[in-house]
């Protein structure tokens, strides 16, 4: 006898619960922004090597002449090969310096310009390493600059890489200010001044003096005049 099977009833599906809840909507805090710092400008440190090859750049850089003084310096700056320095911003700052009102154009005799290299010029204002700056005052003048002293030499001027990055302990202020009374003194001698030494107590020193080596109660100066137009004078050292 044939027996037809029954068939299996599918299963009803269980249906989905509904959710009745209402949702509680959650707000995020406003958060108060952190103020992003600004960025750290890069390293301006300038690298003082102990010596250099001895060779040096001269900038292309000119400028007009300062100072209705009939005595005319023309000068050109050269910057030793590899160092950390423009030598067109080197020059350009030595000009900014011997324009300045304080400067030694106040003396109404003397000038000075600029030039470019390849140009005529009367003198030549380099900034080099210790090393290579005790050989040249040493060559020039035979002074012994140990390392630490800038020099005037026949025909230029011999800058300390090292004093004019560093300044000098003596000297409580900017280092443009202080890189002013290199270029100051150095200068003084090519219009024939020679060392002073302090006046007295609390008055400013003279520029001619040779304030690295200790200013004997006056006060650190970098300019030949004052702010009235007085030349800041001493004794003869």
């Amino acid at each position: 006898m044939h027996i037809t099977p029954t068939p299996t009833p599918k299963p009803t599906p269980t249906p989905k619960p509904t959710s009745t809840s209402t949702p509680t909507s959650t707000s995020t805090p406003k958060l108060t922004p952190t103020p992003t710092p600004p960025p750290t400008p890069a390293s301006t440190k300038i690298d003082v090597p102990s010596t250099g090859p001895g060779t040096f750049v001269t900038a292309q850089a000119s400028g007009a002449k300062v100072g209705q003084g009939k005595k005319l310096l023309r000068y050109v700056v050269q910057v030793e090969t590899g160092l950390d320095i423009s030598p067109a911003q080197a020059a350009n700052e030595i000009a900014d310096i011997l324009a300045a009102p304080r400067g030694w154009t106040r003396n109404g005799v003397s000038s000075f310009q600029l030039v470019s290299a390849g140009q005529p010029h009367d003198l030549v204002v380099k900034i080099a390493t210790p090393g290579t700056a005790d050989a040249l005052c040493w060559a020039g003048i035979r002074q012994d600059t140990q390392g630490e002293y800038n020099c005037e030499v026949p025909n230029g001027v011999v800058v300390n890489l090292k004093r004019w990055v560093e300044g000098s302990p003596t000297f409580d202020g900017p280092i443009h200010d202080y890189r002013a009374l290199i270029i100051n003194h150095e200068m003084g001698h090519f219009l024939d001044y020679t060392h002073q030494t302090c006046a007295g107590p609390g008055q400013p020193a003279p520029v001619m003096m040779q304030q690295i080596k200790g200013l004997r109660g006056c006060v650190a100066n970098a300019w030949p005049y004052d702010k009235s137009g007085n030349l800041v004078s001493g004794p003869s050292a």
